[in-house]
């Protein structure tokens, strides 16, 4: 089994082909393809992690779609002031799906 821990967001993922993946919104219409860094590569008995030998490694994604996160609702109160501020945050989030892994 072929697995690669990519960055994708700021953030570590866990990917193989096949998978479908939510991260931050990257500015790339749905449909088209993008690269992702690869930091780790699994092939059955053999693991990389060499930076020089992951340059040659290609990770390829298809953008599914745009999405957006839940709803956070933020308050803040103070006590006996008459303080009270609500505010209101919704991520914008890519779906993507793992097409191929290799070099």
């Amino acid at each position: 089994m072929v697995y690669a821990i990519v960055r994708a967001g700021g953030r570590q993922e866990k990917v193989s082909v096949g998978d479908v993946l939510t991260i931050d919104r990257v500015p790339v219409a749905s449909g088209e393809t993008l690269q992702l860094q690869p930091l780790l590569l699994v092939d059955g008995e053999t693991v990389t992690h060499d930076a020089s030998a992951l340059a040659g490694v290609k990770v390829v994604a298809e953008v599914v779609e745009e999405a957006k996160g839940p709803k956070i609702t933020i308050l803040k109160y103070k006590n006996k002031t008459g303080y009270r501020k609500r505010q209101g945050h919704r991520a914008k989030l890519t779906r993507v799906k793992i097409t191929s892994i290799g070099a």
